[in-house]
């Protein structure tokens, strides 16, 4: 496509959500991160779609600019869509105002998701002449901004400076799919009739299904996570669709905001410190302790988990075991909220066990930062982690990871048996298998000049998005060359 010109490669991102500006997981730290590290590169210009959500801080919104305003057609509705911009470290965003939509409490769960990024998609694509700039690549996420994938490829494929646009789609958890009943496929959607095929799945119509269908590339966010769903168990039922198209799939580890995530400048934690001077972190443990009225002991290793409370990150497996591991001389702190069966259990516990266990049904991120930087051990014995960024973190903070292998988290974290390791991991998911493991981590923390030399390595890793964005960067260009 671009061969023999000399012309800057350019990327629209289309996400739902986007730190610093509005997040509930994994994706926005994506949305807010990727881009910058691509624009670092200097071979692209990266702009962001999003959401103009009533829920943005006022100290961002009263920054945006307001560049205009378009119609965007849905079916039979003509939406209005005004378009706000903010450009941040080089990377412009634009933002897609409409207060039907997007004025509400929450950024999802409302009853009419469906409408609502069905327009967002397609305003994504309208936006393109009113700012006179087709990308090179539409890169879109999850079933949200499934549909501006599939609108290109279908409403616009034949349009002027739309047809040469190549996509690529990234699944971040393959768990949410976005399906709705055929008779949104007109009336909701505005797609034609020819376009139920490749969209139906199981008798419904399948926004993800079709995006993986019609997209030039699909990604995920770990090169594990993308052979894992071509597996029933985690593909929840698109195995085949999967592996139809496996040949355009592949997987590309998630990175993590050094910036943010740094011990020598966070600001939330008790004393910085870093790999070279770790007295800051011993404070850190200390003045915790001091917090949740724990015994003071530097001997007993703190085990965290900062989690939510949910099935598929490996909660029962801690329920079976969390006893037998209380026997240990530790100290367990778990941070989180979630399923009230989850919730309840952790209080029960943490009340039998009140000289050695301390959970907190909440999230906060001022505690959750003096929780990485205050631990020994982090726990993270999911059933399903497609990328997970809470084990790079913890390493970030010299705080060692035991993970279960599988998606990102055997991707991100080398055992501790091997050369250079710097984590403890087991495979099958089961209790015992994890209880032995975290029992071997606790009696490896008592050789002290071993311990320091698995938080310096931990602390070492590159877990930044310059990583990651080597990564896009061949794929972008395998498509564009």
């Amino acid at each position: 496509m671009l061969e023999g010109v000399n012309v800057k490669k350019s990327v629209m991102f289309v996400a739902s959500e986007c730190n610093p500006f509005c997040g509930t997981g994994g994706l926005a730290d994506v949305a807010g991160s990727l881009p910058e590290a691509l624009h670092k590169t200097g071979e692209y210009d990266v702009r962001v779609v999003v959401p103009l959500y009533s829920k943005i801080d006022a100290s961002y919104r009263k920054q945006f600019r307001f560049i205009g305003n378009i119609n965007v057609p849905l079916s039979w509705r003509n939406q209005y869509c005004g378009v706000f911009s903010y450009t941040k470290n080089g990377v412009i965003y634009y933002f897609i105002d409409n207060e039907y939509y997007f004025k509400r409490d929450n950024i999802y769960g409302e009853f009419d998701d469906g409408e609502r990024f069905a327009f967002f998609s397609k305003a994504a694509l309208e936006i393109m002449p009113f700012l006179d700039f087709y990308p090179h690549v539409l890169h879109c996420n999850d079933w949200q901004t499934a549909l501006a994938v599939i609108y290109l490829k279908t409403l616009y494929n034949n349009k002027n400076k739309y047809r040469d646009i190549k996509t690529v789609f990234t699944v971040h958890n393959l768990e949410y799919q976005g399906r709705y009943g055929h008779d949104c496929l007109a009336d909701l959607f505005g797609l034609p009739e020819y376009t139920s095929t490749m969209l139906d799945f199981d008798g419904c119509l399948n926004l993800v299904k079709g995006a993986i269908e019609v997209s030039d590339s699909v990604t995920t966010v770990s090169p594990t996570y993308a052979k894992e769903i071509t597996q029933p168990f985690f593909a929840y039922g698109l195995e085949n669709i999967i592996s139809r198209n496996e040949y355009k799939l592949c997987g590309i580890l998630n990175g993590i905001d050094e910036k943010v995530y740094n011990p020598k400048t966070d600001d939330k934690l008790f004393e910085n410190y870093s790999k070279s001077n770790l007295a800051g972190k011993t404070t850190c443990k200390t003045q915790l302790q001091k917090m949740l009225d724990l015994p003071i002991r530097e001997d007993v290793p703190v085990v965290a988990m900062i989690t939510r409370l949910a099935a598929h990150k490996g909660l029962d497996l801690v329920n079976a075991a969390i006893e037998e591991f209380l026997q240990q001389d530790v100290q367990f702190i778990v941070l989180g909220t979630g399923e009230k069966v989850y919730e309840n259990f952790f209080s029960y516990v943490a009340e039998r066990y009140n000289g050695k266990m301390r959970f907190i049904a909440a999230y906060n991120k001022d505690f959750a930062g003096k929780l990485y930087s205050a631990a020994d051990l982090f726990l993270m014995p999911s059933r399903q982690e497609p990328c997970g960024l809470s084990q790079m973190i913890a390493c970030r903070y010299g705080t060692i990871p035991v993970v279960r292998r599988t998606g990102g988290l055997g991707d991100s974290i080398v055992s501790v048996d091997q050369e250079d390791g710097f984590g403890y991991i087991f495979d099958d998911y089961n209790a015992h298998d994890m209880l032995f493991t975290l029992k071997r981590a606790v009696e490896d923390y008592k050789n002290t000049a071993l311990w320091k030399k698995y938080v310096k390595r931990a602390m070492a890793v590159d877990f930044s998005w310059n990583v990651s964005a080597v990564g896009y960067t061949e794929l972008y260009d395998s498509l564009l060359f």
